[in-house]
């Protein structure tokens, strides 16, 4: 029986370090699985960020179709010495990304967080609002000026104020005592799409930089660039229809480009762009200025009972027919210029 035992014992140790080493590699296998997880997700994640973040333009210089904006903050940026700002103008057109970028060129990813307040006014846009998140971010002192990891490192705080014509009047003017009084260790950048909603007082203590609407030049060029690196399939009427629906805003011409990539594949067409974007099919529109052109109320009445069950907005709808009728009258006009021109031949 001793011997026995021992044999036992024996080979029980001898197999103890494999059991060991079974054990452990159980308990690590979790660890592995949780590794192989991340691995397989980031692209996932990767693919599922908006393409405005992901393609917005990093400096200054690579803002598209505002080379006067452009050239003249490219010398300030030089000098590390930015003024207050206004930036104005119609909405995609490239505001909050200059703004960005400025912010982004003179801290660098070390001090941005730190030297930096992103507020959209929209939201935050009421009198109280100056008066702790703004007034308490402004006090704060900084640093003296002094470059680091290659970025100037100026001695003062960027506050940037999106849709700023939001804010209500009260807002504004105390916004004003806060400029005035923090103006050596803070600078306001403000962005809004109408000028004239910001007060006298604010406007006048700002560098004012107007942005152009963009071409459909700069907008296919830039939207092709997309396709290129997402490997789209997009055809020249498909670009024509996301020009037109997006009104010149890129920010939403991006979007619609996402949106119809996610669901309808990398071959996008007009209809799915029009899909995507909720306006009114073209067709529709030009149905009803058809059938009230005809004279037909019977007809007319149909029609407009058929847009009714569709459920399409009778505000978008008028703005679509004001848009068409707006195109019609500058061809007609054309027309008229040809005819008068060529009896004056």
């Amino acid at each position: 029986m001793r011997a026995n035992f021992g044999k036992i014992h024996k080979s029980g140790k001898n197999k103890s370090p494999n059991f060991t080493q079974k054990f452990s590699t159980t308990q690590s296998s979790p660890e592995k699985s949780e590794d192989e997880v991340k691995r397989k997700m980031a692209p996932v994640l990767q693919s599922s960020q908006p393409w405005v973040e992901k393609y917005r333009p990093k400096q200054v210089k690579d803002v598209a179709h505002q080379e006067e904006v452009v050239r003249v903050l490219t010398n300030t940026l030089e000098t590390a010495n930015c003024p207050h700002m206004l930036f104005y103008g119609p909405p995609g057109t490239g505001k909050t990304t200059t703004a960005l970028a400025i912010a982004h060129q003179l801290f660098g990813p070390e001090l941005y967080k730190s030297r930096v307040l992103e507020l959209n006014a929209s939201d935050d846009r009421g009198i109280n609002v100056v008066r702790t998140k703004i007034k308490t971010f402004a006090a704060v002192a900084v640093g003296s000026g002094q470059r680091r990891g290659g970025y100037p490192c100026p001695p003062y705080k960027i506050i940037i104020l999106d849709e700023a014509d939001s804010m209500t009047e009260d807002a504004q003017n105390a916004l004003r005592r806060t400029m005035e009084t923090y103006s050596k260790v803070t600078r306001f950048f403000f962005i809004c799409n109408y000028i004239s909603r910001i007060i006298e007082p604010l406007a006048s203590r700002c560098a004012k930089f107007r942005f152009k609407p963009l071409s459909e030049e700069v907008m296919s060029s830039r939207v092709l660039h997309i396709c290129n690196e997402e490997g789209l399939n997009l055809d020249a009427e498909a670009l024509s229809t996301l020009s037109s629906i997006s009104q010149g805003d890129l920010r939403r011409a991006i979007t619609y480009l996402q949106g119809a990539a996610r669901l309808f594949g990398s071959s996008i067409t007009s209809k799915d762009l029009i899909s995507v974007s909720g306006v009114i099919p073209p067709e529709v529109v030009e149905g009803l200025f058809a059938v009230c052109r005809s004279g037909d109320f019977d007809l007319a009445n149909k029609e407009v009972n058929n847009i009714i069950a569709e459920g399409y907005p009778a505000s978008l709808l008028l703005s679509q027919v004001t848009l068409l009728l707006f195109v019609l009258m500058v061809q007609h006009s054309r027309q008229c210029l040809y005819i008068i021109y060529s009896l004056l031949i």
